[in-house]
């Protein structure tokens, strides 16, 4: 099976950097894409970047100039740095693969927990 593992998340204040991280682990061909998603209350889950196995970036317009998505293949790993956090970035983030396992011709799709992160002003 195929589980993502994320960390870094924490409560900092505005202003601030936190680094999310996401490790896959499992039987996996090839991760064609991870990214980051966030959920905060009462709102709905919005993609916040993702990241292709080609290393092309996509960010959602409200985070552009502040975080940066990168992965590591070696270690099935996508990263988000965070910076200049505020307030309206207090959210659930969860991290998401889309994936080829091995022996498999099918796209598959997975989350993680999630991880909170929290900024006070």
């Amino acid at each position: 099976q195929v589980q993502l593992v994320e960390s870094g998340g924490g409560s900092v204040q505005a202003g601030g950097s936190l680094r999310l991280s996401c490790a896959a682990s499992g039987i996996i061909f090839s991760i064609k894409a991870m990214g980051w998603y966030r959920q905060a209350p009462g709102k709905q889950r919005e993609l916040v970047a993702a990241i292709t196995s080609g290393g092309a970036p996509d960010y959602a317009d409200s985070v552009k100039g502040r975080f940066t998505i990168s992965r590591d293949n070696a270690k099935n790993t996508v990263y988000l740095q965070m910076n200049s956090l505020k307030p309206e970035d207090t959210a659930v983030y969860y991290c998401n693969a889309i994936f080829l396992a091995l022996g498999d011709s099918k796209l598959q799709n997975t989350w993680g927990q999630g991880t909170l992160v929290t900024i006070s002003s």
